[in-house]
């Protein structure tokens, strides 16, 4: 079974120095590359804090799933990347309000990212 990588111009492109994909598929299962809070319209970084940084890295995850037919409701496992333990709970709110029910099992994990960099998070889905 071939590997195929995923791409859209509805999440924003990897930088060229870094070697990833925005996803990759195998048969039914897609993995989505950790997605930040990037504009692609602009490739910009969202202006605000946690929760906005939240919702456009979710954005972004839900541009990849749809590139190949998927949605939220494929996916098993998000992943969130927070810098900031004391933001929690911002995350959280904004995360269910866009996720909704039922949620996908997820782990978040206290991280370093770079300057600027509130948030990322990565999706494990498996598609129709």
């Amino acid at each position: 079974m071939a590997r195929t990588v995923v791409s859209t111009d509805k999440a924003p492109k990897p930088p060229a120095n870094i070697p990833l994909s925005q996803g990759v598929r195998k048969g039914n299962i897609l993995q989505v590359s950790g997605q930040t809070a990037v504009n692609p319209a602009t490739g910009k970084l969202v202006e605000g804090g946690v929760p906005e940084q939240t919702e456009q890295c979710l954005r972004n995850v839900i541009a990849i799933l749809e590139a190949e037919g998927g949605s939220l409701a494929d996916v098993l496992m998000l992943r969130v990347y927070l810098t900031d333990v004391s933001q929690f709970a911002e995350m959280n709110e904004t995360y269910a309000r866009v996720v909704g029910e039922p949620f996908p099992a997820r782990t978040t994990v206290y991280v370093g990212l770079p300057a600027g960099l509130l948030v990322e998070i990565d999706a494990l889905a498996v598609l129709g």
